[in-house]
C-alpha cells in the first residue's frame, strides 16, 4: 500500500511524498511528535492525487519518486490552483535543481541529508507565511490556544493536553459560540462515525474540562442537553 492517509483531524495537516522508507518513516514520525497529522505517500501519482484533494496546510516532496518524479507532481499542483507552502526534499543539491524547484513554485529546498531539526524550523515557518490569513493564536476570555507552538494558556497559566485534546479544544474554539453536535465532533477529531453506545466524546470533554475549564473561571465549556457541546464566555466577558 503505497499512501498511508492519517485522516482528518483538528491539527495543521502535512503531506509527506518520499520514496525511501526509513527517511519517510521518519519524517512522519518527527512530525507527528511534533503535533501535526501527517500523511505518507511513497509513490508520486499516490502523492499528486492526496495533494489534490486532502487539504493539506503544508507539502514535503521528494523530487525522485516512482511513478511520477516530484518536478510534475509540483507542477500540476500549482496548475491545479492548489497553493499550500511545498518544501522540496531530495538529494540533488546542484544550483540548476534548486532555481527549477523555486521557478515550478517551491516555497523552500532542503537537501539530505539533513537535520530533523531544521526542518521543524522550516516547516514552521512555512506554515506562518501560508496559513498567514488564519489566525496563529485563538483566544476566548482568558483562555489563548497558539496553534504553531502547540500551547494552551489560561490565566497565564501553561497548560498541557494531549494531541487529540488539544485538537477538541482548537475545534472547539474554532467554532466558539456554535453548538458543536457529538457527531461533528467524532468525525472532525477521532475521524469515526458516532455511536451512541461509545463514551469516548463525553470522556474526552470531561477531560478537557478538567484540565481548562474547573480551575479557573469563568467556565467556558458548556454541554447543551440534546445538541452536543460549546465554548463560549459568558456574557459581559
Amino acid at each position: 500500500m503505497a499512501a498511508f492517509p492519517a485522516g482528518k483531524a483538528g491539527g495543521v495537516k502535512i503531506l509527506i511524498v518520499e520514496d525511501e522508507p526509513k527517511t519517510g518513516e521518519y519524517l512522519r514520525q518527527g512530525l507527528s511528535e511534533a503535533g501535526f497529522v501527517v500523511d505518507l505517500a511513497r509513490h508520486g501519482m499516490d502523492g499528486l492525487h492526496l495533494a489534490l484533494t486532502g487539504d493539506y496546510d503544508l507539502v514535503v516532496l521528494d523530487v525522485m519518486l516512482p511513478g511520477l518524479d516530484g518536478w510534475s507532481v509540483l507542477q500540476t499542483v500549482r496548475r491545479a490552483g492548489h497553493e499550500m507552502p511545498v518544501l522540496f526534499l531530495t538529494a540533488r543539491d546542484q544550483v540548476e535543481d534548486r532555481v527549477r524547484g523555486l521557478e515550478l513554485g517551491a516555497d523552500d529546498y532542503l537537501v539530505k541529508p539533513f537535520a530533523f531539526s531544521e526542518l521543524l524550523a522550516r516547516v514552521r515557518t512555512l506554515l506562518r507565511r501560508g496559513r498567514s490569513k488564519e489566525p496563529e493564536v485563538f483566544r476566548v476570555a482568558d483562555l489563548e490556544l497558539d496553534l504553531l507552538r502547540r500551547r494552551v494558556v489560561r490565566a497565564g497559566t501553561r497548560i498541557d493536553l494531549t494531541a487529540k485534546e488539544f485538537a477538541l479544544l482548537e475545534l472547539l474554539m474554532r467554532r466558539q459560540g456554535e453548538v458543536l453536535p457529538r457527531s461533528l465532533i467524532a468525525s472532525q477529531v477521532w475521524d469515526m462515525n458516532f455511536d451512541s453506545d461509545t463514551n469516548v466524546i463525553e470522556v474526552a470533554v470531561r477531560r478537557l474540562r478538567a484540565k481548562v475549564d474547573e480551575p479557573f473561571e469563568p467556565r467556558l465549556i458548556r454541554t447543551v442537553r440534546g445538541m452536543g457541546y460549546v465554548l463560549e464566555a459568558p456574557e459581559g466577558e
